[in-house]
């Protein structure tokens, strides 16, 4: 259900604070906000947030060596096969793309569990402990009923993720600044950490506005800017 977007001016002031905070430099004045006063806001269906994270989890198992025949059969028999993207499919099934890459969809998996209500805290500086172990034990048999049911998930008001967006909007331009001029940044996490994080923020929030589109797919995701 959307409701009123928080005013987007009080957000991203919030947002610098904590940059400040990080000790990590803030992006220009004229940097976009991310929503218009006027903007409504909303969350994807829990089931389709959950349906993501489980195939992502799936993804990062094949990462891990999971044979490819299980990872089709599990996500065909709980039918999620619909919802796997091109890429994804691709890896899952071929192992056709960079491992690495796809090895990164940890902190998007994290983005989601905190969407989703699964873990407290969406931490700037450091990764989530065992984040794995929240999600399906493919190869003990679980099924995704069956996890959804262990896990209750309960998503986040959509303006508190919709606020978590714009901050790691932010964190992104700064990690990346730093990076590239040779600087450190804080933390255990990188920007492309900060990326992916961004990523699963802004597929799992729904804009509706005279500005936005609708919602678009995983891979149509937009990180340009």
């Amino acid at each position: 259900m959307a409701v009123p977007a928080p005013d987007p001016l009080a957000v991203r002031a919030a947002s610098f604070e904590e940059l400040h905070r990080l000790g990590v430099p803030c992006p220009p004045d004229t940097f976009p906000l991310v929503w218009e006063p006027e903007d409504q806001v909303g969350l994807r269906p829990t089931g389709e947030l959950e349906a993501r994270a489980a195939i992502l989890h799936v993804v990062l198992e094949r990462c891990f060596d999971m044979p490819a025949e299980a990872a089709v059969g599990w996500l065909d028999a709980n039918k999620l096969l619909p919802d796997v993207t091109q890429p994804e499919w691709e890896w899952i099934t071929e192992e056709v793309g960079d491992r690495q890459s796809f090895a990164l969809h940890l902190d998007a998996l994290a983005g989601l569990a905190w969407t989703l209500g699964v873990i407290k805290v969406l931490d700037p500086l450091h990764p989530p402990i065992r984040l794995m172990e929240l999600f399906p034990d493919l190869l003990g048999g679980e099924d995704f009923e069956q996890w959804r049911a262990r896990t209750l998930a309960a998503p986040r008001d959509p303006t508190v993720v919709a606020a978590a967006l714009d901050l790691h909007y932010c964190l992104d331009w700064s990690f990346q600044q730093l990076e590239a001029a040779g600087q450190p940044v804080p933390g255990e996490l990188n920007a492309n950490a900060i990326g992916q994080r961004r990523w699963a923020l802004e597929w799992a929030v729904v804009f509706t506005g005279d500005y936005h589109d609708p919602p678009g797919g995983w891979e149509e995701v937009d990180l340009s800017t």
